[in-house]
């Protein structure tokens, strides 16, 4: 009788065959012989001919295994797999999106194919298998040494977009939950040793998968170590891990603070073997590019998670002093996440108040976060002087002027000290860190025209070098919200109540305008600039 072997039923012949004992000893050109022949000749030279007898191999375990056929495969398409683009003959499957020539849309195309092989040409097809072989198939091309870190994470990268429904938007959407929790295990522990084998998105995917999934310690810290080691390549997006259910927060920061954790060990990992193999540096340490990048993205992600109700004020100092050491050359990111933390929990305390503003490095705000700043309400009395008053001094350096030197109440406001300049019944620490009220915005001119900055902000259009020149329109702003502070602030640095007001009154005249009209002209105070 005919029999026709192909790569569906020549597993299941050759069982049989061993199963009736069909050797060569019975009878010569026996069919066990005529099947490995087949094997080899034709099965293990084709590389979808090979993956499709591995997939049948399962129903028959352990027979399959007994006779190496299982193996064989594996080595044939590991072996394809590690070869040379050059060598291999390959055009785009329906796995892949595929080139306007082969959909028929160039007019140009005359049916032969220029289009270089990409290194990972095989990750798609092997999507088609179970995690047990293809755990055992990616093993044997890792042992070979032949393909990057790289195309081994795109590989994994691959096998998860694949197996997880909802995996591209970092969820995993029904299925065997048990089954799914494997495979995660399975693709974190087939991760690439190297740095950047696997882009950190997609280990932040994983692990949001594994936090979904209960999965153990040892699994998500090892995510967790990988993704502080290249966190600087994370967004904001990627961070936004949700809590477990029944947490009160919508975000869990306390991962994120891990990760965190792991990018600074980097540096201090490095500082000690530095030290015991006296060495001036070492790559790996981490360079003040990575450092900032980090910092961006940590005042993303609080003004992110500021939008929780829920999130509890230590959380958002804890991790935002995690990276305060960090040369930040702008703190407008942190001040639009301190902004956004007081407007979503207006009941928090003074000192409360008090603390997460002292995150905040007022003279490294930009004239537009300035501008926004001395209009709002949310902020304490004590960070709106500040911002004015170093906002006059950047625009008197702008113009050649000196330096001007802060006045006594200026450094006891600075020091948080309760200075004998201020009145008996105002001189409190408590009125420095209460919210500014409208009244109180409006009288900082008086103090401030004693500083004597009208001629620093009038010329802050031009700087005598050229360089380094203020904008224009942000000091002219700037200067009409001097001109609105009247009277009550001070009050608070007089040694009197009456003669307070008295002085603010006189002292506003400097910079102020004598014209009534004018002064109705100057910028509302609930007028707001938005901080890019």
């Amino acid at each position: 009788m005919t029999v026709t072997l192909n790569a569906y039923n020549v597993v299941v012949s050759r069982c049989a065959a061993e199963y009736l004992g069909m050797h060569e000893s019975i009878e010569k050109g026996n069919l066990i012989y005529k099947i490995d022949v087949f094997l080899s000749s034709s099965i293990f030279r084709s590389w979808k001919d090979s993956i499709i007898v591995l997939q049948t191999t399962k129903s028959l375990l352990p027979i399959s295994e007994e006779l190496k056929l299982v193996s064989q495969c594996i080595d044939s398409i590991a072996t394809k797999a590690c070869v040379d683009v050059s060598q291999v003959d390959w055009s785009y499957t329906y796995n892949r999106k595929k080139i306007p020539e082969e959909n028929g849309n160039d007019p140009n195309w005359n049916g032969v194919r220029n289009r270089p092989v990409p290194k990972d040409w095989w990750v798609e097809e092997l999507c088609e298998l179970e995690i047990d072989l293809y755990k055992r198939v990616l093993t044997n091309i890792k042992t070979k040494a032949v393909l990057s870190a790289e195309v081994i994470g795109e590989a994994l990268k691959a096998y998860a977009y694949r197996r997880f429904p909802g995996f591209s938007k970092g969820m995993i959407q029904g299925g065997d939950m048990a089954k799914h929790r494997s495979t995660v295990d399975t693709i974190v522990w087939l991760l690439p040793e190297e740095k950047g084998g696997a882009s950190c998105s997609f280990l932040l995917k994983m692990l949001k998968a594994a936090i979904f999934l209960d999965s153990g310690d040892m699994t998500k810290g090892e995510l967790v170590r990988r993704i502080g080691q290249q966190l600087e390549e994370a967004s904001v997006n990627d961070l936004l891990i949700r809590a477990a259910e029944g947490e009160p927060t919508i975000y869990d920061v306390t991962v994120v603070q891990k990760i965190v954790e792991e990018f600074l060990r980097q540096d201090q990992s490095a500082v000690e073997e530095r030290h015991e193999l006296l060495e001036v540096r070492r790559p790996g340490i981490l360079s003040d590019a990575s450092k900032l990048m980090v910092a961006k993205l940590i005042d993303g992600y609080l003004a992110e998670i500021s939008k929780d109700p829920h999130l509890p004020l230590l959380k958002f100092v804890d991790l935002a002093e995690m990276v305060r050491g960090f040369s930040q050359p702008s703190h407008d990111g942190l001040y639009r996440a301190i902004d956004m933390y007081l407007k979503e929990h207006p009941g928090i305390s003074k000192s409360e108040r008090k603390r997460i503003c002292k995150l905040m490095d007022c003279k490294k705000l930009s004239v537009d976060a300035c501008m926004h700043a001395v209009q709002n309400e949310r902020l304490p009395l004590r960070v709106v002087v500040q911002v004015l008053f170093f906002e006059q001094v950047r625009a008197a350096a702008s113009s050649g002027s000196s330096t001007p030197d802060l006045p006594k109440g200026m450094k006891d406001l600075n020091n948080g000290s309760h200075g004998s300049s201020r009145s008996v019944t105002t001189n409190t620490e408590e009125d420095w860190d209460a919210v500014a009220s409208a009244e109180e915005l409006k009288a900082l001119k008086g103090e401030l025209a004693s500083l004597r900055l009208s001629s620093g902000v009038g010329g802050g259009e031009k700087n005598g070098d050229g360089k380094g020149s203020v904008d224009k329109a942000a000091v002219s702003k700037m200067r009409g919200l001097l001109k609105s502070k009247k009277k009550v602030f001070a009050k608070l640095w007089s040694s009197k109540g009456v003669q307070g007001e008295n002085s603010g009154s006189d002292s506003s005249e400097s910079l102020g305008s004598a014209n009534p009209e004018e002064a109705k002209s100057t910028p509302s105070r609930n007028r707001r600039h938005s901080v890019s």
